[in-house]
C-alpha cells in the first residue's frame, strides 16, 4: 500500500502540523478573559462571528486547530486534502492580518510589530497552496 504522502511533503507536513495542534490544544483551557480577547479580534475581522458565544468560539477553534493539526501529521490523510485545510486555515489568520488596524504599517503589507505574529501565516498559505497544486499536477498525470 503507497502512502498519499510524498516524500518531499512530510517536512512541511510536520512543520506546520505540529505547530497548529500545539496552539490547538494550548486553547483548551483558554479562561474567560483570553477567550474574549481571541473572540473580540475575530468578531471584528469578521462580523458573522459576533453570535457566537467567546467561549464556544475558542473551543471550536481549538477543536479546527486540533483536527487540521492532526490532518497535517497523519500521513493517512492525503496532501492535497491537508493541504486544502492548511490553504483555507491560513486564509483566515491572514484576513485577520489585513483587516485589523495596527497589525500593518500605514498605507503598506509591511507589519508593525504587533502584526508580525499574524504576518507569519504567510508561510502557512504558502505551503498549503503549494500541497493543493501538488495535488492538482498529480492527478493531471
Amino acid at each position: 500500500m503507497r502512502l498519499p504522502v510524498e516524500l518531499r511533503h512530510v517536512a512541511p507536513r510536520l512543520a506546520t502540523g505540529a505547530f497548529i495542534l500545539n496552539s490547538g490544544l494550548a486553547k483548551r483551557g483558554a479562561d474567560e478573559q483570553t477567550a474574549a480577547m481571541m473572540h473580540g479580534m475575530a468578531k471584528n475581522t469578521y462580523p458573522f462571528l459576533g453570535k457566537v458565544e467567546p467561549g464556544k468560539f475558542v473551543r471550536l477553534l481549538s477543536a479546527g486547530e486540533i483536527a487540521l493539526g492532526a490532518a497535517l501529521l497523519l500521513p493517512v490523510v492525503p496532501t492535497a486534502l491537508a493541504g486544502a485545510g492548511l490553504t483555507a486555515f491560513s486564509a483566515g489568520l491572514l484576513g485577520l492580518y489585513l483587516r485589523t488596524p495596527g497589525m500593518r504599517e500605514e498605507g503598506g503589507l509591511r507589519p508593525t510589530q504587533e502584526g508580525t505574529a499574524l504576518a507569519k501565516d504567510t508561510w502557512m498559505l504558502g505551503i498549503g497552496i503549494g500541497f493543493v497544486v501538488d495535488g492538482i499536477q498529480r492527478r493531471c498525470q
